[in-house]
C-alpha cells in the first residue's frame, strides 16, 4: 500500500524530516523515475538500461521501458517464467534443455584480474526479445540469467557487453565509499543527509573527470566502446545501470 510520509520543519528542528508530500516508492519505481529524467534530457544520450533481479524481475519496469523504446539487459531470478512452444517453463530449465553447442563463450569486459569471460547462451522469447544466460567457465552450475529487449536487431556478443557492465556500478560505488566519503556521513536530518551525498557525488565526478583527462595526456584513446556506466536512451551511446 502506497502510504504519504507527513513531514515537517520546526523552528526548533529545521530539516529534520524528509519533506512533506513525499510518497513511499519501491525501488523499481525509484529507478522509474530516474530513467525517464535521462530519456527527457535532450543534452544526454544512452543506449542501454542494465540492472540487478530487484529491478529486472519487475514486470512493470520491463514494460515500461519497452514502452519508451529503450533497450535493456536487466538480470532475473533463475525460475523466472518463460512461455517456449506454448508451454510454462523458467529459466533455469529452458537452458539447461540447450545443446552443448548453444554455449558460446565471450568476455563481457575486463575486471580487477584481467578479461571476465563466461560462457553465454541465448533463447528468443518475442520480437527483439531474448532471455540470457551466463554460465562460469570454472563452476558450471554457476549461472545467472537476464531478461534483453531492443528496439532493433543486437548480436549476442553485444547483449554480453551490457551484461558485463553493470560490474562497473559496483567499482564506481566503492571507489565513492573510500575515496570522499559516500557513506561517511554521521547526520540524521534529511536536508544534512541530502548535502553530504550530493556533494560526495559531485566530488567523484570531479576525479572521474580529472582522471579521464590524465589518462588521455598519457597517450590513451580518445573515445571508443567502453564498460562504464554511461546516460543512455534509445539513442547509441554509452550503459546506464541500477
Amino acid at each position: 500500500m502506497t502510504q504519504s510520509i507527513q513531514g515537517f520543519e520546526s523552528p526548533s528542528h529545521p530539516g529534520r524530516f524528509i519533506p512533506q508530500g513525499t510518497g513511499f516508492a519501491t525501488k523499481p519505481e525509484l529507478a522509474w523515475r530516474m530513467i525517464e529524467r535521462c530519456a527527457d534530457d535532450p543534452l544526454l544520450t544512452f543506449a542501454w538500461i542494465t540492472a540487478d533481479e530487484a529491478y529486472g524481475d519487475n514486470t512493470r519496469l520491463r514494460e515500461r521501458c519497452k514502452s519508451r523504446g529503450l533497450n535493456h539487459v536487466v538480470a532475473v531470478a533463475c525460475d523466472h517464467p518463460l512461455i517456449l512452444a506454448g508451454a510454462k517453463t523458467r529459466a533455469d530449465a529452458a537452458f539447461a534443455a540447450l545443446a552443448v553447442e548453444a554455449w558460446q563463450r565471450y568476455s563481457c569486459g575486463t575486471g580487477a584480474k584481467g578479461q571476465r569471460f563466461y560462457d553465454w547462451a541465448w533463447i528468443g522469447v518475442g520480437e527483439q526479445e531474448w532471455v540470457l544466460a551466463r554460465r562460469s567457465v570454472s563452476d558450471p552450475t554457476e549461472l545467472a540469467f537476464f531478461r534483453c529487449w531492443a528496439a532493433r536487431s543486437v548480436a549476442l556478443p553485444e547483449l554480453v557487453r551490457v551484461a558485463g557492465a553493470r560490474w562497473s556500478v559496483e567499482e564506481v560505488f566503492q571507489a565513492a565509499k573510500n575515496e570522499v566519503g559516500l557513506d561517511h556521513y554521521q547526520v540524521r536530518k534529511h536536508t544534512a543527509w541530502y548535502r553530504h551525498v550530493t556533494l560526495a557525488m559531485v566530488a567523484q565526478a570531479h576525479l572521474a573527470f580529472l582522471a579521464a583527462e590524465t589518462a588521455r595526456g598519457q597517450g590513451s584513446p580518445r573515445g571508443g566502446e567502453h564498460d562504464g556506466p554511461v546516460t543512455q536512451g534509445a539513442r547509441p551511446g554509452g550503459t546506464i545501470a541500477a
